[in-house]
């Protein structure tokens, strides 16, 4: 391995990583505020990447039918809730349940973009409001429920999310126009414009979630979710829609993925499984706690698979899954136990 070599795929790892670096960042938002191990967050990388595709060779996808029948259980069981004496946030659930998904279905069926900025916004659309519905339907019900009964329940809407995807999309692969088709050379490396797109992209999502943690009401009022939901219910925060806000910001992230790496390789349904299972590998570095440690830990995940292609390509997924035990060794040495919360 030359000089050259290695710059082009340190280049590949940072690509990579900055991927990497979401699909953690999500995975450490939801499991600090819900105590959920999301398993399905790859599934809207999949699910946008392949809705994409279909609108831009001029098909609607099928994937509408899931945003209403996933609307329609959720008002139905709002509706029964309220039956029963529960107070019902109505405000919210129009929100997630019909605004939302009233916008994409007019984008989609109505407007049919053919832009790419049109299309983009229609998978946003149709993406975003599915973390909020899914969390209602799956995850609210067992609020007090231990950690391990939320994994339990992660690893069976996998299964589920990955049998429709294979309904909707069907097994062929399928690849989006770039958003970039520039292509430069420097000192011998060569750049694309769909990765500076990415890498770019990335930077910009994450510097937005710094300020929103940092700055707004409501990113406090999540990170007080995500340290005591005790605390957080007795200040006035109400808990359940953080629960609805951190899915949905879940659901963002996954659906920029998807529509980000789209261009870059041939994207199945089953494809999100992989990259979110990398994503939690970075994430299990910050403990899913630290969003910093989250982000470093991509970035040596993406080095790692990069550099491993190259000296081992046929053991490149075992030494990238690998890397889990000994963080795992190194952080029960320095972590002390702590008791779920009653």
């Amino acid at each position: 391995m030359d000089l050259q070599i290695a710059l082009m795929l340190a280049q590949d790892g940072v690509v990579n990583g900055a991927i990497y670096a979401l699909m953690a960042l999500a995975l450490v938002l939801v499991f600090s505020v819900t105590r959920v191990i999301f398993i399905p967050q790859g599934e809207f990388v999949a699910y946008a990447a392949l809705a994409m595709a279909a609108l831009q060779a001029g098909q609607a996808p099928k994937l509408v039918w899931l945003l209403i029948a996933l609307a329609g259980m959720t008002l139905v069981v709002e509706a029964w809730r309220h039956m029963r004496g529960v107070r019902v946030d109505w405000a919210s659930t129009g929100v997630w349940a019909v605004v939302i998904p009233a916008l994409a279905l007019a984008l989609i069926w109505g407007v049919k973009p053919t832009s790419q900025l049109g299309q983009t916004l229609a998978v946003l659309a149709l993406i975003i409001p599915m973390g909020p519905l899914l969390y209602r339907l799956a995850y609210r019900p067992l609020a007090h429920a231990t950690v391990l009964i939320l994994l339990i329940v992660s690893v069976a809407l996998h299964g589920v999310l990955v049998g429709l995807g294979l309904y909707f999309f069907g097994a062929e692969g399928s690849r989006t126009a770039a958003y970039s088709d520039a292509r430069w050379e420097i000192g011998g490396i060569p750049f694309t414009g769909q990765s500076l797109v990415v890498v770019g992209t990335v930077a910009i999502l994450v510097a937005v979630m710094f300020v929103f943690f940092e700055r707004s009401i409501i990113g406090k009022a999540l990170r007080a979710t995500a340290m005591n939901r005790v605390g957080a219910r007795l200040m006035g925060i109400p808990t359940e829609l953080s629960g609805d806000l951190s899915f949905a910001l879940a659901a963002l992230i996954g659906a920029v993925c998807g529509i980000l790496i789209a261009p870059i390789t041939t994207i199945y349904y089953d494809t999100g499984f992989i990259i979110g299972l990398k994503g939690f590998v970075a994430a299990i570095f910050g403990g899913l706690a630290s969003y910093p440690l989250a982000v470093l830990g991509s970035l040596l995940v993406g080095q790692l698979e990069s550099f491993s292609s190259f000296w081992a390509s046929a053991f490149k997924e075992v030494l990238v899954f690998t890397l889990i035990i000994p963080v795992l060794w190194w952080r029960s040495l320095h972590t002390h136990h702590v008791e779920d919360e009653e």
